[in-house]
């Protein structure tokens, strides 16, 4: 069935899908709170771009309104890739913002951020593929907030290990990237993307920096199977990655893939069992999970049962 929508899709014509009801546990509280309302003047203000909002993010009232994070995107609101489950704009970006490193490193500063998200857009475009942007934004946030742990949450980078060296290179804490669905579903799914690519990318990361925790996430309900899940968290393992994201995805509009199934909490909470038993360090599994969702808690967590140094310290945690 799948195969059969991107084929339409190919053909230039759009597509309009039905929408499903959503079942109780999706229901989300909003949240204008003050903190919401600064996150927002702040982005505003620095002109700077988040996927909490051109992702349209069911967490977005949690996270600004009650912890005061975001995902900070960068490298425009443009994405040279047209993914069948991503409300990201799509076309040709405008060059790049050489100052934009600094804007979000004054706002991560602002924030007083412990952890920060920086993800971005597929910038197929540009030689290095956006990776000397995303190093320079993580170093400018070591300088203006030394104690601020950072996630850079990547595209696949099309392969290019010169690209993957650059970012990591930068020393993130984290390093992640989504494979989003199963190998099956894959080409019906992402566009311009291949499950292998994905998983290169994240093998390649960690072999350049063996100090970086590697982190990936899937959505649940595009058709997947839970032997296709298993399958795909074999693959994860296999190739060094340490943290493991579980969530449902949600069409975020009418010309969207449609959801073929809500996974319901208790067999997220199986799943997540599923993948502590294969081996993970840390799996976040639950309807509204997200990439980024609650990363700094996650990342501290992991490191209080990881690293030696904080499992026998969690004050320094």
């Amino acid at each position: 069935m799948l195969q059969d929508q991107e084929s339409e899709q190919n053909d230039g014509r759009d597509i309009v899908y039905p929408v499903n009801r959503k079942p109780e546990w999706l229901k989300i509280k909003l949240n204008t709170n003050t903190n919401f309302k600064d996150l927002k003047k702040i982005m505003r203000s620095e002109n700077l771009h988040t996927v909490c909002e051109e992702a349209r993010c069911p967490n977005i009232h949690e996270c600004w309104g009650e912890h005061r994070t975001a995902t900070f995107m960068i490298l425009g609101d443009t994405c040279t890739r047209r993914c069948r489950f991503c409300s990201v704009k799509t076309g040709l970006p405008r060059g790049i913002d050489l100052g934009e490193p600094d804007r979000v490193a004054q706002s991560v500063a602002d924030m007083q951020l412990r952890h920060v998200v920086i993800t971005m857009v597929n910038r197929d475009d540009l030689k290095d593929n956006g990776a000397g942007i995303v190093a320079a934004t993580v170093r400018r946030i070591r300088v203006r907030s030394p104690e601020t742990t950072v996630e850079i949450l990547s595209s696949d980078m099309m392969g290019h290990v010169d690209s993957i060296r650059t970012a990591c290179e930068s020393r993130p804490e984290v390093m992640s990237h989504n494979i989003e669905t199963v190998k099956r579903l894959t080409p019906s799914v992402r566009s311009r993307s291949t499950y292998e690519r994905s998983l290169f990318f994240l093998r390649t990361a960690k072999e350049i920096d063996p100090e970086t925790t590697t982190k990936s996430s899937i959505m649940l309900g595009l058709g997947e199977t839970t032997d296709e899940l298993k399958e795909a968290m074999d693959d994860l393992l296999a190739n060094n990655v340490s943290i493991l994201n579980l969530g449902q995805y949600l069409q975020p509009t009418r010309n969207h893939l449609p959801v073929q199934r809500y996974w319901t909490p208790e067999e997220f909470a199986g799943l997540r069992d599923i993948a502590m038993e294969k081996g993970f360090e840390h799996c976040h599994s639950g309807p509204l999970v997200r990439s980024s969702y609650q990363a700094g808690e996650q990342y501290r967590n992991y490191r209080k049962n990881v690293h030696p140094l904080y499992r026998d310290n969690p004050e320094l945690v």
